[in-house]
């Protein structure tokens, strides 16, 4: 399958600073990409992406399966047409949805069973058909289907994930056309995160992803597995850290080699009043913003900082407007847009070490 998708710029230790090569265009890295679910990052239309500075987003293939199904997708044209974005879209697989026990009915040898919740039928979803999902969505790259299991579940339970993650990544490759990643699983165990690196990366994908980590294991044991897992990924391909999102998380996987991050932390942060800031986090629903006349960043050039007061964002927040969650998404979205900016001159100009010690002391609290 593989043609070369990546091209490294510079390093500054282990960080990566290169362009991802895709079909609705190029992307630097290390980049983040905003979560779009369902097909729109909650609260932001297409028209403000590229004010944000967005290169990229990624979408859930199971989820617009589901509703409103290819078929309506299919009438567009593929998923860009239908959510109108033109530059790059990931799509994950669906097997983070196994962490979900509103969605998960049991899992077999042949796949993911699901209990749809538009209906209550249940879905059967094989590494055959998530392939051919996102194939006819028209998605730039593609996860392969994997076994996500919770965090503090046995080894022995892991290691079936593991098999299961190989398994279904053969025949999930056999299926797709296209760029495909492979996912690296294996819980906090590191025997078998080097089981399931050595399988996955024998599958010629363009790139592979670290998932099954930052899902409820401590810091610092995430940290550990991650770095020993990054040496057992190929220098030459893109990797990817599934669900990676606070400023710290973000530059730490940057500094041991993550190329591609995404999140809902900072949009859904953003939905609860928290706003990153130059300053650190702040809570604009706290009282002492009632009378604030700064922007929530001076040094931001958002649409809520170029036009709006702290003052009047915490009233929208008091009184449950819509318009809040909307001013503090763009916001938390622009922030981290700009943030990766900083990251991708501080490897160009070998200064990340700095730029870890000015972001832990913004956000190291909120990131304990």
């Amino acid at each position: 399958m593989s043609d070369k998708i990546f091209e490294l710029i510079s390093k500054n230790g282990k960080a990566r600073n290169g362009i991802l090569i895709t079909p609705h265009g190029n992307v630097e890295t290390p980049v983040f990409m905003p979560v779009a679910t369902k097909g729109t990052i909650k609260t932001v239309p297409e028209r403000d992406f590229q004010d944000l500075g967005i290169t990229m987003i990624i979408s859930n293939s199971l989820h617009l399966f589901l509703k409103p199904g290819l078929d309506i997708i299919k009438m567009h044209g593929d998923i860009h047409d239908f959510i109108r974005f033109k530059g790059p879209i990931f799509t994950d697989s669906g097997g983070f949805q196994i962490t979900n026990e509103n969605l998960l009915s049991s899992i077999r040898d042949d796949g993911i069973v699901f209990k749809t919740p538009h209906n209550g039928k249940k879905l059967l979803l094989t590494p055959k058909m998530s392939a051919e999902i996102q194939n006819d969505l028209g998605t730039d790259i593609a996860m392969a289907l994997d076994y996500c299991i919770p965090f503090g579940r046995s080894k022995r339970k892991v290691e079936r994930a593991v098999e299961l993650t190989y398994k279904w990544s053969r025949e999930f490759f056999s299926e797709r056309k296209g760029i495909g990643f492979g996912i690296v699983q294996g819980g906090v165990f590191k025997d078998l995160r080097e089981k399931s690196a050595s399988n996955i990366t024998s599958i010629d994908f363009h790139g592979y992803a670290v998932g099954g980590l930052s899902i409820g294991e401590p810091k610092d044991v995430m940290y550990d597995v991650l770095e020993y897992t990054m040496d057992l990924l190929p220098e030459e391909k893109p990797r990817y850290f599934m669900g990676l999102g606070s400023p710290v998380d973000v530059l730490k996987g940057v500094m041991l080699g993550i190329d591609v991050f995404d999140s809902v932390f900072p949009t859904r942060n953003a939905r609860h009043g928290l706003a990153f800031t130059n300053e650190g986090a702040l809570d604009i629903r706290k009282t002492k913003f009632r009378d604030d006349l700064r922007p929530l960043d001076e040094k931001c050039d958002c649409y809520a900082c170029r036009n709006y007061t702290r003052a009047y964002i915490h009233h929208l927040f008091r009184e449950k407007e819509i318009l809040a969650l909307y001013l503090l998404t763009v916001h938390n979205i622009r922030f981290m847009i700009r943030f990766m900016e900083n990251v991708r001159s501080s490897i160009k100009n070998n200064s990340i070490e700095k730029l870890m010690e000015d972001t832990e002391e913004k956000f190291g609290k909120q990131n304990a």
